[in-house]
């Protein structure tokens, strides 16, 4: 029984487990029957090509990925994939086709950014959502469909990082290559607007047709040859960049000296590219590349793409992925993602109601049901791809780091990247980048080699080829030929050409790291005159007739239009030289000019200050200071003036009014002998000034001008309000010395204007009668003249800062501008001997004044105190209080030491003593008088004086009644 149950199980346990099976076998056909699939088409050129291939395979590659890992999606994409020959036409075509017959749900492509311009308008009006992985150029993005999804980067994008390489090395042209179509179109302005940036320039836009020949293609590089500039920017795609390096090794310009820079167009598909190509023919150029991250799934993925491509396409060898082929795989990726996120809905297309008559194949077209979801879906899609990050903001990839690469033998060798926040790195830090400094240097780049095989960095222009020499213009002038002189020789037709001009460009030419050939061509006539003025001459320069200019040419702004300048080699401003006359007066009143108005103003009332002052301190016990008003007042006077010359006799008796004696004594010093300095001054020394000294008032009497005939100086002073009758040219040093001898009465000039260089050379001549006033006008100096953009202005501005700043300058114009040995000895100077002002002295004004003011406070406060009986009378009003204490100040200070000494040697002290006390009503003959008598005096006063104001003696407190004593 046990056995036969136990068989019973097993067999049951069998029995499920087939069922099991076979259920799980029913399920997966059923679910292989329900996937859907969906219609996407693929548009790309030449699909017989290698690099198509390439192309086709990663999206197969994609797909089968995709599904290998989601084996439960609902969705299977089917390619339709169509050739678009290269042709904008076709590949609208075949977009059309894909749409109006298919009913695709997306398409993947086209390559060319021409392309795509069709293929987008097609889709948006079908509502078909189209991704590029190759079509790059920015002018797709003003197109703002949000039907169109770009699965690269755009071309934009990697200007900052070539207009970084450019700063980097310092150059300041470039030249981009470009094709022309729309790609090769896009990316010119951004690219001008970032070389901008870094202060660099583009003088010249190299165009070559898309199927352009061998013969254009040599006959443009030839143009490139003739021109300075050897940087190079290269934007083209490989088909015909690469018969343009092709043409450049043949033609030398791979040689040492030259600069290639290949932006992605090229770069980015370098590796599918031939060795022969990068060994031979791109070899030393740089190039900038989208950044691919090595991870581990790429070198994965890349094994197994080259098995299973290899097994396809077994004539094609060596072949292998560039980043385009990466974008394809991310591209079909996102868009398989995409169509699963959106689910097994209706992919079918709405057909519109047109008229059969009227209807083209574009109405036509129907809208897809299902195309705003998918485009939803595709703009949030997010993923790390085998490329990098793969995302869209607004249908854009958005910009990431950028690779740069030196071609260098059998492939292209990393130098260093770009990163939007940190400018160029040598090694890429993926933490802390908010804090990252931008940085240009090259020192964050690796080694280079350069075209032919060279490793020193390229100066990034050159003379032109064949022996082309540098033709300097020079001016002829007639006056101030120290600075340029022109002296033809009629026994050979030659000219020599000399100055001090001249010598400093030879010596800043010959400071330059290179050697510069040139020609010194004068700007005259046949007959050897001037041809015209400097602004003429800078013009030539500006039409191309001369490559620099060596003269003294003053920097102006308007002139730094069209053409550049160097750094200036002499001192900038425009000067005005004028006669000089004696201005040693004659006028009887010299002796008040040693002091401002200002200064006797404040002396005077200081005078009278301290006369009152003095006054004030002695009145009472001094009887030199007393007496009738007048003769108090004339003391005062007589003392304080006397200080001035020190012959006071007045003996000075209190302590405070010595104190302020001697500190005013001291100002009186510091003054007289400032006077006395500064009067000598104006009586001896000879005082030689200009006879004008701005030019508002050369203006104003109308006076006539001189200036150096041709010069921009006349210009300058008709705009700055001088009247061009008023202006008088002259040609030479001479003539000029004529005219200001003659002063404008005489047909000459009152002065003359110009800049200081020239001012300094004509008062080395005659330094003896005239005098330099200025600058009046700023100007930047002399400088030499080059062509707009010209890469030497750079170098030979470096070059004559060591000029200037070494002995070789001082040599050059100790041997121009030495001037004359008796004009050495004999030079006058100008003397400004301007009055003494307040602004000198009013530290010592302050000084006597509190002084003086302390003096007087400690005095009164000291008064008060002793009279301060009369404030604590109650019936008295403050007015008979007032006059009480003037009273009291009017009379003598009985109790000071003066009085007491004077009174004993006249026996006089008992006696007023005594009437202090027989004035008391509790006098008492018999007594003999009371020592502390003195010191009531003052109370005694107080009280005769409230008695005679008819004051009862009995209200005023504690007051004796005292004796009166009369002024003397």
């Amino acid at each position: 029984m046990k056995r036969r149950t136990r068989t019973n199980l097993v067999c049951s346990f069998f029995l499920l487990i087939s069922l099991s099976i076979n259920l799980s076998l029913v399920m997966g056909q059923k679910s292989q029957n329900t996937t859907i699939p969906v219609k996407v088409g693929v548009v790309l050129d030449d699909l017989d090509s290698s690099s198509t291939k390439v192309w086709l395979s990663c999206i197969e590659m994609a797909l089968s990925d995709f599904y290998t890992s989601r084996a439960s999606s609902s969705t299977r994409l089917a390619l339709s994939i169509r050739d678009s020959r290269e042709d904008v036409v076709d590949a609208a075509a075949a977009a059309l086709d894909l749409i109006k017959n298919l009913q695709v749900q997306a398409i993947l492509g086209p390559k060319s950014s021409m392309q795509a311009n069709f293929v987008i308008d097609l889709g948006e009006e079908a509502q078909v959502p189209i991704m590029s992985f190759s079509a790059t150029s920015p002018s797709l993005t003003s197109i703002r469909s949000p039907y169109f999804f770009r699965a690269v980067q755009n071309d934009s994008s990697q200007v900052k990082a070539i207009s970084a390489i450019i700063e980097a090395f310092g150059w300041r042209e470039a030249v981009p290559i470009y094709v022309d179509n729309e790609y090769g179109e896009g990316i010119i302005p951004y690219l001008a607007d970032a070389l901008q940036e870094v202060e660099a320039r583009i003088p010249y836009r190299s165009v070559i047709p898309p199927e352009a020949s061998d013969v254009q293609i040599e006959a443009e590089l030839y143009k490139l040859m003739t021109m300075q500039t050897r940087v190079f920017i290269v934007h083209m795609l490989p088909s015909l960049g690469n018969r343009l390096f092709a043409k450049a090794q043949e033609m030398g310009m791979m040689d040492e000296g030259y600069v290639w820079i290949m932006t992605g167009g090229l770069t980015n598909h370098i590796t599918a590219m031939s060795s022969s190509v990068r060994t031979y023919v791109m070899e030393g150029a740089l190039g900038v590349r989208t950044y691919v991250p090595q991870t581990v799934e790429l070198k994965d993925f890349r094994v197994r793409w080259k098995k299973k491509f290899q097994m396809e396409n077994p004539s094609i060898i060596d072949a292998e992925l560039d980043v385009p082929a990466l974008r394809a795989y991310d591209a079909a990726f996102a868009l398989a993602m995409a169509v699963e996120n959106v689910g097994t809905r209706n992919f079918g297309f709405e057909k519109i109601n047109v008229s059969t008559n009227s209807s083209t194949d574009l109405e036509a077209l129907g809208l897809s049901q299902n195309g705003p979801e998918l485009c939803k879906s595709l703009a949030s899609t997010k993923f790390i791809g085998l490329a990098g990050d793969f995302s869209f903001v607004d249908g854009q990839l958005q910009p990431s780091i950028f690779e740069m690469v030196n071609v260098i033998g059998h492939g292209a060798r990393t130098i260093g990247f770009w990163t939007p926040q940190g400018g160029l790195v040598k090694k890429l830090k993926f933490t802390n980048t908010e804090n990252t400094t931008y940085s240009t240097s090259k020192s964050n780049l690796g080694p280079i080699l350069w075209p032919g095989d060279s490793s020193s960095v390229p100066k990034g222009w050159e003379n032109p080829t064949y022996g082309k020499r540098l033709k300097v213009g020079v001016p002829v002038i007639d006056g101030f030929a120290d600075f340029v002189r022109v002296v033809p020789d009629p026994s050979n037709n030659t000219t020599e050409v000399s100055g001090f001009c001249i010598d400093v460009f030879d010596a800043a030419m010959r400071k330059l790291p290179y050697a510069v050939s040139y020609d010194l061509i004068p700007f005259a006539k046949p007959d050897g005159t001037s041809a015209g003025t400097y602004s003429d001459l800078v013009h030539q320069v500006f039409l191309g007739k001369f490559d620099a200019l060596a003269a003294d040419t003053t920097i102006r702004a308007n002139r730094s239009l069209y053409v550049d300048f160097t750094l200036p080699y002499t001192e900038s401003g425009v000067v005005m030289v004028v006669p000089m006359k004696d201005g040693k007066s004659k006028n009887a009143w010299i002796f008040l000019k040693p002091l401002t108005w200002d200064l006797w103003l404040t002396s005077s009332c200081f005078f009278i200050f301290i006369g009152f002052v003095v006054w004030v301190l002695e009145h009472r016990i001094n009887e030199e200071f007393r007496g009738p008003p007048l003769h108090q007042v004339g003391t005062s006077f007589w003392f304080s003036f006397s200080t001035m010359v020190f012959a006071h006799r007045e003996t000075v008796i209190s302590n405070l009014a010595r104190f302020v004696v001697i500190v005013w004594v001291f100002v009186v010093l510091v003054l007289t002998q400032s006077y006395t300095a500064s009067l000598t001054s104006l009586l001896t020394v000879q005082q030689l000034q200009p006879t004008f000294t701005n030019l508002s008032v050369l203006i104003k009497n109308k006076e006539y001008i001189g200036y150096i005939n041709g010069s921009f100086v006349r210009e300058l002073l008709i705009q700055n309000g001088v009247d061009p009758s008023q202006l008088r040219p002259y040609n030479s040093s001479a003539q000029c010395n004529e005219f200001l001898a003659n002063g404008g009465a005489k047909g000459g000039i009152a002065a003359a204007i110009d800049e200081t260089p020239n001012m300094k050379l004509f008062l080395a001549k005659y330094c003896s009668t005239y005098t330099m006033i200025g600058p009046i006008f700023k100007t930047d100096g002399f400088g030499f003249v080059f062509p707009k953009g010209s890469p030497l202005v750079s170098d030979v501005s470096r070059a004559i800062l060591n000029v200037t700043e070494g002995d070789e300058m001082k040599d050059i114009e100790n041997k121009w501008f030495t001037p004359d040995t008796t004009c050495s000895d004999t030079k006058p100077t100008i003397s400004n001997s301007n009055s003494l002002g307040l602004d000198s002295f009013w530290g010592l004004f302050l000084i006597a004044g509190v002084s003086s003011i302390s003096a007087l406070i400690i005095f009164a406060a000291s008064f008060c105190y002793r009279h301060r009986h009369i404030f604590m009378t109650t019936d008295a009003s403050g007015w008979k209080r007032i006059r009480a204490m003037l009273r009291f100040f009017d009379q003598k200070d009985l109790s000071s030491h003066t009085f007491r000494q004077s009174g004993a040697r006249d026996g006089t002290s008992y006696n007023v003593e005594a009437a202090a006390v027989e004035a008391s009503p509790n006098n008492n003959t018999t007594c003999p008088p009371s020592p502390e008598s003195g010191r009531s005096n003052d109370a005694d006063q107080d009280s005769h004086f409230f008695r005679e104001q008819g004051t009862p003696v009995g209200e005023i407190p504690n007051t004796p009644e005292g004796a009166q004593e009369t002024n003397n």
